[in-house]
């Protein structure tokens, strides 16, 4: 057992938990936030896709005592006074979302990659979300709502 202390969303959070505890289970388990979701468990699906220290990670891939001292951003995280982030609001209407489960971890990793590059070409937001899997939307519409939100986002 080690002592943990991991800021999620701007709120610390302490817990003596096992050393091979992954970060999604702390975040989902000790911290009850469930946006981030357990999908492959192996690092292929992009579901568990959070922001460790500002940059985009699977957190499955990621032991908990990793993160100790570390800020974490999840999806409940990215709305700022009761108003959904650009992202957010473009992957509702360009209809990039279907069921829901890779839209968390999508959503993640898209504003990690807008906010390194926000003139991002569609050949690179192909590139840049290719470790994260929609089994049932298609990426059409994802991509035309990365370069949705990239305008969005340029206007805020």
């Amino acid at each position: 057992m080690k002592k943990v202390s991991i800021k999620i969303n701007g709120e610390r959070i302490e817990a003596e938990i096992p050393d091979r505890m992954l970060l999604v289970q702390f975040i989902r388990e000790i911290a009850g936030l469930t946006g981030t979701h357990i999908g492959c468990d192996t690092g292929h699906c992009g579901a568990c896709t959070v922001l460790l220290n500002g940059k985009s990670v699977k957190s499955c891939l990621v032991l908990a005592v990793q993160a100790d001292n570390s800020e974490v951003t999840t999806i409940e995280g990215v709305k700022r006074n009761d108003k959904l982030h650009p992202v957010q609001e473009a992957f509702i209407e360009n209809f990039a979302i279907q069921c829901g489960y890779c839209t968390p971890g999508l959503i993640m990793n898209s504003i990690f990659l807008l906010e390194r590059n926000p003139d991002l070409t569609e050949e690179e937001i192909k590139e840049g979300i290719e470790g994260n899997i929609c089994r049932c939307n298609g990426y059409q519409n994802i991509v035309k709502a990365i370069m949705d939100a990239s305008n969005r986002m340029k206007m805020r």
